[in-house]
């Protein structure tokens, strides 16, 4: 299987991480125009188990290092299969809530609030599992993307002020839930595998390619159940069904799917750094999504135009610190 030697293409995984999982919404938003979030997630969760399969099959079975896809599935311990299984059920209720956030607040706050807040804590989850990297550098960079996403909210409050803002309310709560169970789902994956060995793993433990195919899988058997909740108790707008589902188009179907596809590839380039990063690191690069996300909202879809200079100066800072604490979580791998 392949397998990352280098501490500084860990990082430059971790920075296509960073990229995907920051941009996987924008098919979310082009869906969203004639198609509902609940369907869309669907094709989400479908391109994610999709990419998981390729890349177990390929990258996860080629080379002479490790051991292969099957070879590692069939000495998985049934403990460590659990572990990926429920990470992925703890991911897709988070990543559901998240959408719902989406659709209602935008990209530019939903992510900000809710993957910051994932950021934070799953960095000290992470570090506690498993202490890599200089834990001042590490927790000051956490920090000041804390002071990042403090610094969205009050820009989006200040954009909001004066008018009707009850969904989008909503949404902020419905982030602050997400982003906290989001913080746990990368611990489950990371105790599955043996990270500190991907070349001779531990017997019982499982190579990340393994562990993400066992996760895909945990997200779509959740989803059987969490969306067709959704699906019949929406929260916003009205009920929807799946056979709204199968009456959508090729090009409306592949949009979701390719969400799931970008996001899929972000995780798995995620996991594969983690031996060399750490997991703390790895997942706190990667959750750097958050900046992209905002950048994608606030220049592309323009979700705060027509925002005072206040507003603005507030975003300006908040890609500020967002920038510097990503840079100091680089760093702090390093020593």
């Amino acid at each position: 299987m392949y397998i990352v030697h280098n501490y500084y293409q860990a990082v430059f995984f971790c920075i296509i991480t960073m990229i995907c999982w920051g941009s996987w919404a924008n098919t979310q938003k082009l869906a969203n125009k004639t198609w509902r979030y609940e369907l869309y997630y669907w094709d989400y969760v479908l391109g994610i188990f999709l990419f998981s399969l390729i890349s177990a099959l390929t990258l996860g079975s080629f080379g002479n290092e490790g051991r292969s896809f099957m070879t590692d599935l069939g000495q998985a311990e049934n403990k460590n299969i659990i572990s990926a299984l429920i990470g992925g059920v703890v991911f897709n209720a988070a990543n559901i809530l998240l959408s719902a956030a989406i659709s209602i607040a935008g990209m530019s706050v939903a992510f900000p609030v809710g993957v910051g807040i994932a950021l934070v804590l799953g960095v000290i989850i992470n570090y506690i599992g498993m202490p890599v990297g200089d834990s001042y550098l590490l927790f000051g960079g956490v920090f000041l993307v804390t002071i990042a996403i403090l610094l969205n909210a009050q820009a989006y409050k200040l954009k909001s002020a004066g008018t009707e803002n009850t969904a989008s309310s909503k949404g902020i709560i419905i982030s602050i839930v997400a982003g906290i169970l989001m913080a746990f789902f990368y611990r489950f994956i990371a105790a599955s595998m043996d990270i500190e060995n991907f070349t001779s793993p531990e017997a019982g433990k499982m190579t990340p390619y393994t562990a993400v195919f066992i996760f895909s899988i945990g997200i779509l058997l959740s989803n059987i159940i969490f969306n067709t909740i959704l699906i019949k108790k929406p929260f916003v707008g009205q009920p929807t069904s799946y056979k709204a589902y199968f009456s959508g188009s090729f090009g409306t179907h592949f949009t979701g799917i390719l969400g799931g596809l970008i996001w899929g590839l972000g995780n798995s380039l995620n996991l594969i750094a983690a031996g060399k990063a750490g997991p703390a690191i790895s997942y706190g690069l990667g959750q750097g999504a958050t900046m992209i996300a905002a950048l994608w909202g606030v220049f592309v879809w323009k979700e705060f135009k027509g925002a005072d200079k206040n507003v603005k100066n507030k975003l300006a800072l908040m890609f500020l610190f967002f920038i510097i604490g990503i840079t100091l979580i680089i760093i702090a791998g390093q020593s």
